[in-house]
């Protein structure tokens, strides 16, 4: 499972999506969000970037511990029914 952390943002998506990538290219399908402390819209735009990664390999990515915040993001948009998601657990 490939787990991010810390931040996915406008300043460092780039970043985070070819790392993503990178992971996609070795065999994962699995990214776990439960360490993420900030994000913004860009979020969204990585995550479809790595859906067109994995779509390359023929692999269908999972999204664990998704942020609620991100959830919101997501079916503004009108994508929830492109992701695999799994929302994060409350407390």
């Amino acid at each position: 499972m490939y787990k991010l952390a810390g931040e996915l943002s406008q300043k460092n998506a780039r970043e985070v999506a070819a790392a993503g990538n990178d992971a996609i290219a070795q065999g994962q399908s699995d990214f776990d969000f439960s360490n993420l402390v900030q994000i913004d819209s860009s979020a969204v735009a990585t995550m479809i970037e790595w859906q067109r990664q994995a779509a390359q390999y023929k692999k269908i990515l999972q999204f664990h511990a998704v942020p609620a915040s991100l959830i919101s993001l997501i079916q503004l948009y009108g994508l929830s029914d492109q992701f695999h998601i799994t929302p994060a657990e409350r407390h």
